[in-house]
């Protein structure tokens, strides 16, 4: 399929470019970006919480009282879990949440993101741009060109551009990744994927 590749400055170059029908015009696989978001959530998870047993509660192992004949229940340490300052109960240790999927999955689940956008209408690209300095009110410039300066955009480099990240580290609802690093999540957690023409080409390898 061909699309308009748009200027900075909101209006039409006059080229198109030709996107991928494996790419961008599959029917999309919501098993498949299930499992791959799945993943991908999981993977961000530490695993790190901990809390003490009653094994590693630093205390006295006295009998607190005699075993029978007090009239309530029967106590040993301190440490008992029923008792102030004792050891939890089955409490969180220390855990990988690690997930792993298969490559071709995951292909699948960033084709089907890539098509849904499509679908909505919420795919655009652009041409080769960068900025001569870090300039955040010249990056809301162009975010206000093609009209999403209020809502969540993505936008995907062929190469790491410092000016261009550094622009829009302070705008919010704005990223700025390389092509290396697309993923499904951040794909549909965009309501608008913006590609620079360049990196096309360079999606077309990493998903072909």
């Amino acid at each position: 399929m061909k699309v308009d590749i748009n200027k900075t400055s909101g209006k039409s170059s006059g080229k198109k470019i030709t996107l991928s029908d494996k790419i961008f015009g599959i029917e999309p696989n919501d098993h498949a970006i299930y499992l791959d978001i799945k993943s991908y959530l999981k993977n961000q998870r530490q695993g790190n919480s901990k809390v003490k047993g009653r094994s590693e509660i630093v205390g006295s192992t006295r009998k607190i009282k005699k075993q029978k004949g007090t009239g309530t229940a029967r106590a040993g340490s301190i440490k008992s879990p029923l008792f102030k300052g004792g050891g939890q109960i089955f409490g969180p240790q220390p855990r990988e949440y690690n997930n792993k999927i298969n490559k071709k999955v995951k292909d699948l689940a960033r084709k089907s993101a890539l098509s849904h956008k499509i679908k909505e209408k919420s795919l655009t690209v652009i041409e080769n741009f960068t900025l001569k300095a870090p300039k955040t009110k010249d990056f809301f410039k162009i975010l206000t060109n093609l009209s999403v300066e209020n809502k969540k955009s993505l936008f995907f480099l062929a190469e790491n551009d410092k000016n261009l990240i550094l622009s829009s580290n302070n705008i919010s609802n704005t990223m700025v990744k390389n092509i290396s690093d697309i993923n499904t999540y951040d794909i549909l957690n965009a309501d608008n994927v913006i590609f620079v023409e360049e990196s096309i080409s360079k999606l077309n390898e990493i998903l072909n």
